[in-house]
């Protein structure tokens, strides 16, 4: 069993709420009852719970389950626009710590993501997760210049692009080791690269319930990490993520 393991991404799909389908794909319920059997033995203490576009903006479920799963687990929120300060308040003191911005399958105002993103982080100081393949990241660089601390979901999800966010990992961005059934690269050399440039940056995340990936997520997977990262693997696995969501 491994110890000190940090999933800084996962969903929850609560059958208790709203769930909507997204691109005409209709979800599986997927309960925190669901997850804890399939990552039993995995040693996983904490993480971070990713706002699924299934649940739309409405945040009610990730509250629930973040009270249900305690203070060693947060959540990254997808917001209304017109959301209050009261509301992210609100937000915030239930353990929310970034907003989502969901570029792929999600909406496409960037212009009032990146509002939101730098509001959160001014307020409340979280920062912002992009789900975006690595290609696109050139033609969002005048947005992500203007966000103050930004990670990027499932290594980029493409080669293409790669020389770009290896930039971005030199400014400081962090990236999520997880997804790798998503993805469309050499994983262990892609995470070989970002770990150079930054050992800090990578955080893994199972990436569970891995919903509309060609596979989801096998513990083999800690496998690639560790043969990218070697010595580093507990940081990777743990402590990276765990200073970045600011969860001791």
């Amino acid at each position: 069993m491994l110890s000190l393991v940090f999933d800084a991404h996962r969903y929850i799909l609560d059958p208790r709420f709203p769930l909507v389908e997204n691109q005409g794909y209709p979800p599986e319920p997927y309960t925190i009852e669901d997850y804890e059997r399939d990552t039993d033995g995995l040693g996983i203490t904490g993480g971070a719970v990713i706002s699924s576009s299934f649940h739309t903006t409405d945040q009610a479920y990730l509250v629930a389950a973040l009270k249900a799963l305690g203070s060693s687990w947060v959540g990254v929120a997808q917001l209304d626009p017109d959301t209050t300060d009261d509301e992210l308040a609100a937000l915030d003191a239930e353990g929310v710590r970034a907003i989502r911005l969901n570029l792929k399958r999600g909406a496409t105002d960037v212009q009032t993501l990146t509002a939101q993103a730098r509001r959160t982080h001014d307020l409340f100081g979280w920062h912002a997760e992009l789900y975006v393949e690595a290609s696109m990241l050139l033609s969002l660089e005048p947005i992500l210049s203007k966000l103050p601390a930004v990670s990027i979901d499932h290594l980029g999800m493409s080669s293409h692009g790669l020389s770009y966010l290896l930039d971005l990992v030199d400014r400081g961005v962090r990236v999520k080791a997880s997804g790798f059934g998503r993805v469309d690269m050499d994983i262990v050399e892609t995470m070989r690269q970002i770990h150079a440039v930054n050992p800090s940056a990578l955080m893994f995340g199972t990436d569970l319930p891995g919903t509309r990936a060609p596979r989801t997520f096998l513990e083999s997977d800690i496998d690639l990490v560790a043969e990218a990262v070697g010595g580093d693997l507990p940081a990777v696995l743990d402590g990276n993520a765990r200073a970045w969501y600011r969860v001791k």
